[in-house]
């Protein structure tokens, strides 16, 4: 079983862990998995209670009962204590805030101590957790917290098949992420991402593609300095431990069709370097990976979209593939 953490009740998370698990009567494919969150979520969400199979005693989820022996007749949940109202649909309320928290940490636990193999996170709202005192900026950091290492640990990986792009920074001003590109982050995610698909996807010498910050990678420091300051020293030190290297590239070079056929990964100096490739040739079948953790933990490459939620247009598909990379990796 792998353990499933509802997210923000308000957003699209609910609609689409009840989508797929529905689909999962009909292709066996889908892996089996328990939600960690409120009942009232999925009941708002088109559930029924008849549907539904409810773990309440944690300890004795957490050591033998995942539910996986009424997987796919129904769907599995540790129902967790939140505010007595039910969420609507689109409409983000921070007294679920502690809920989403809650979740999120049961979930992780469960990993840790209990059967459960894997851990697949939906979609949070960054700014409603922040508003409740949330210290961190999103799931990575908090998941690297909870696993016992420092909150920049981990390292994010976004999955479509064989295309793979890891962001050196992630969610923070473009102001605050050129202050974060240092050797040491840099680094830390390569190595990151090396043993990630040496261990993940049993590439045994991967190749790396590592974009610059600035136009045209500096155009040889006219238009900036850091890929002569800071990267490309950076670069020559891990070629001497090993790691295949190329670059700094100019990212809008980086994922052409072409370009991709030359790397097993790409590491883009900021989030949206990295994720608006990815998202535009594969939004339906991205993956979130999180390199650097004890535990294996994906999710779906979208957001909370609340401009959807309770619609009925919310598509499973990234959540599925979500599961299915989780659990082939954990395997």
């Amino acid at each position: 079983m792998i353990a499933v953490s509802l997210g923000d009740p308000s957003g699209i998370g609910p609609e689409v862990a009840l989508s797929a698990w529905r689909r999962a009567a009909e292709d066996a494919s889908i892996p089996p998995f328990t939600l960690f969150g409120a009942r009232a979520a999925l009941l708002a969400a088109g559930a029924r209670e008849d549907e539904l199979y409810t773990l309440t005693d944690q300890g004795e989820t957490q050591q033998s009962n995942t539910g996986q022996g009424v997987w796919p007749a129904r769907l599995p949940l540790v129902e967790l204590p939140g505010p007595a109202l039910s969420p609507q649909a689109g409409q983000p309320d921070p007294r679920f805030a502690p809920l989403i928290i809650t979740a999120i940490e049961t979930a992780v636990r469960a990993v840790q101590q209990g059967p459960y193999r894997a851990l697949v996170t939906l979609p949070i709202a960054k700014s409603l957790l922040s508003e409740a005192g949330f210290a961190y900026a999103g799931h990575t950091e908090y998941l690297s917290v909870l696993a016992g290492l420092p909150r920049e640990a981990a390292t994010m990986m976004l999955v479509a098949d064989d295309f793979r792009v890891v962001p050196l920074t992630l969610h923070v001003s473009l102001k605050t992420a050129i202050r974060q590109l240092t050797p040491h982050r840099l680094r830390q995610v390569i190595r990151n991402c090396h043993k990630g698909l040496t261990q993940y996807f049993n590439i045994q010498d991967p190749r790396l593609a590592v974009s610059g910050l600035n136009p045209h990678a500096g155009e040889n420091g006219t238009l900036g300095e850091e890929e002569q300051r800071i990267i490309a020293p950076t670069l020559d030190t891990l070629r001497q431990e090993g790691i295949r290297l190329t670059g700094p590239w100019s990212a809008d070079t980086l994922f052409t069709r072409q370009a991709r056929e030359s790397y097993d990964a790409a590491i883009a100096m900021t989030h949206d370097q990295a994720l608006i490739p990815i998202k535009t040739l594969a939004f339906e079948r991205a993956v979130n990976l999180t390199l650097g953790l004890p535990f294996v933990r994906t999710s779906p490459d979208h957001g909370t979209a609340f401009d959807i939620a309770g619609q009925g247009r919310a598509d499973p598909s990234s959540f599925i593939a979500a599961l299915r990379l989780a659990a082939r990796l954990a395997k």
